[in-house]
């Protein structure tokens, strides 16, 4: 009997899973998309909006809980400082599946689960060069050494 068992198994063991929906949950956060089967997609939505809800708590025990289950700075980081405030007034449902198709290989239903808000990217910030203020001399055009054959 299945009583209290919540949860897709995906045809694979407990470990595999588990890293499955860390990178999963990882490449969404970072990315604000991601292509993926649909059973994947519902698999992994139910953890990403469970962790966007305790990161709206924005306390040092949320970030550290956050950062047990994921193991990455950047997503709790980028989790707790950018999407919580983003989501502050939001109740939940974070995220949206856009069905895209079947895979042409087996034929699966492949699916875009993003963000519903996203973050606005920085713009102002361009990485300057630093450049030689000494005078340069044009490159003489150097002609290829030819081989030479020992017999």
């Amino acid at each position: 009997m299945k009583h209290k068992i919540s949860g897709k198994k995906l045809s694979l063991n407990h470990d595999q899973r588990k890293a499955l929906f860390k990178n999963l949950i990882n490449s969404l956060i970072l990315h604000g998309q991601i292509k993926t089967t649909e059973a994947k997609a519902k698999a992994v939505k139910r953890l990403v909006e469970k962790l966007i809800t305790k990161g709206k708590e924005q306390t040092l025990h949320a970030r550290r809980l956050i950062a047990a289950f994921l193991q990455n700075k950047k997503a709790v980081n980028k989790i707790v400082d950018e999407l919580a405030p983003l989501l502050k007034k939001r109740p939940g449902g974070y995220t949206r599946i856009i069905r895209l198709g079947e895979r042409r290989g087996d034929g699966a239903p492949m699916v875009k689960l993003e963000l519903v808000e996203k973050p606005e990217k920085e713009e102002g910030k361009k990485v300057v060069k630093k450049s030689d203020n000494k005078k340069s001399t044009p490159n003489k055009k150097s002609t290829p050494k030819r081989a030479t054959l020992k017999r």
